[in-house]
Order: structure tokens, then sequence, then C-alpha cells
């Protein structure tokens, strides 16, 4: 076991646990954070997406001792009531059907709309394409992508 000091959505938090726990647990097990999920455990589906100095990044594959001084931010991050416009966008478009999978979509869209603040629909499609959503709602999630980038 070792302590690591994390910086996570702007609070800081100490934690015990051995250096190659993976972040996901870290955030769930750990601190209670639970708006990130558990998908596939290999980094393939995008349900733990969270960002890393502003990055899209696994959280499954993530180990604690990689993180070093990086600002960790958790779909819990992203705003404090539920109104970032990739949030209200989400639910302007009806994306969710079962919802398992949208933490990590939101994630992954919140950074693709920073990096890049009007994407084309092929740049759209290409940034979210590593996560899978079950109920195949693409076309929905596109659409709040480009709703998200007209905010």
């Amino acid at each position: 076991m070792a302590i690591f000091n994390l910086q996570i959505n702007g609070r800081a938090y100490e934690v015990d646990v051995t250096p190659d726990t993976p972040m996901l647990w870290v955030l769930r097990d750990h601190l209670q954070l639970v708006g990130t999920k558990y998908g596939c455990g290999i980094a393939q589906c995008g349900a733990c997406t969270i960002h890393l100095n502003g990055t899209a990044t696994r959280a499954c594959q993530l180990q604690v001792s990689m993180v070093g001084n990086a600002e960790i931010t958790t779909i819990e991050g992203i705003s404090e009531h539920g109104d970032h416009p990739v949030q209200k966008a989400w639910i302007e478009e009806d994306v969710p059907q079962c919802g398992y999978c949208q933490s990590g979509q939101i994630m992954t869209a919140v950074s693709l709309l920073n990096a890049n603040p009007n994407p084309t629909d092929a740049e759209i499609e290409n940034g979210m394409s590593g996560n899978i959503c079950r109920c195949g709602t693409y076309t929905r999630i596109k659409k709040a992508v480009k709703r998200a980038a007209q905010s």
C-alpha cells in the first residue's frame, strides 16, 4: 500500500492503495465518486472515461501511480448542477435510454468540444467512436454534440 495525493474535481484527496490500483476503483470504491462506470475493464467501451488534465482517459486502465500531479475530472466535476452545455444537450436530444454509458459519452464529448469547439459530423463520429452505446443512440449522441457546440 502507498499514499497517493490526488486532485479530483478541484479537491485534494489522499488515498492509501496499491500503486497498480486502477483509478476507476479509486474513484468508485475509495472516494465514492460512482458516476464513472465499469464497463469492460480493458479500455474498449468508454464507460469509465474521465479527464486527465482535460484529456479523455479510460480510468479502468489508468493506474493510480501514473496520475502524479495531474488534475482529474469526473462526471461529478464537469458542473455543479448538471448544467454543462453537453449535459443540457443530452437531455434536450433525449439521448439516454438505459443510461449506463452516458457518463463516459458525456466526458468524451466534453473533451472533444474543448479541443474542437465546432466539429464536423465526421469529427464527431471519429471523436466519439471509442464509446460504445448498447442501446444504439448514436444518432442522438451526434445531435447532442452538435447542439452543445452551438451553445
